[in-house]
């Protein structure tokens, strides 16, 4: 009876290894369920961004999020600043 007990055991090992391998299929990509702040088309305002509120994640503010704002108002500032011809 322990025999059997043991082949049980090797079975499941030799399943998690291939499991682990991959060679059963790959698992699902991650869901993000962080909200999305709502950013306007066009231009910018002060109330705008007065009124942006970012997804709280588990060490604070989505880092990401933040960065896309930062590199949309960059792009903004430079177009504002460029002279005219």
């Amino acid at each position: 009876m322990e025999w059997v007990l043991w082949m049980i055991a090797v079975a499941i090992l030799g399943l998690a290894a291939v499991a682990a391998s991959g060679q059963l299929g790959e698992m699902p990509s991650t869901v993000t369920d962080t909200p999305r702040p709502h950013l306007p088309s066009g231009e910018l305002t002060g109330d705008d961004l007065r009124g942006l509120r970012f997804g709280v994640v588990t060490r604070g503010y989505s880092m990401q999020q933040v960065d896309e704002l930062l590199e949309l108002l960059a792009r903004q500032l430079d177009t504002d600043q460029r002279p005219e011809s």
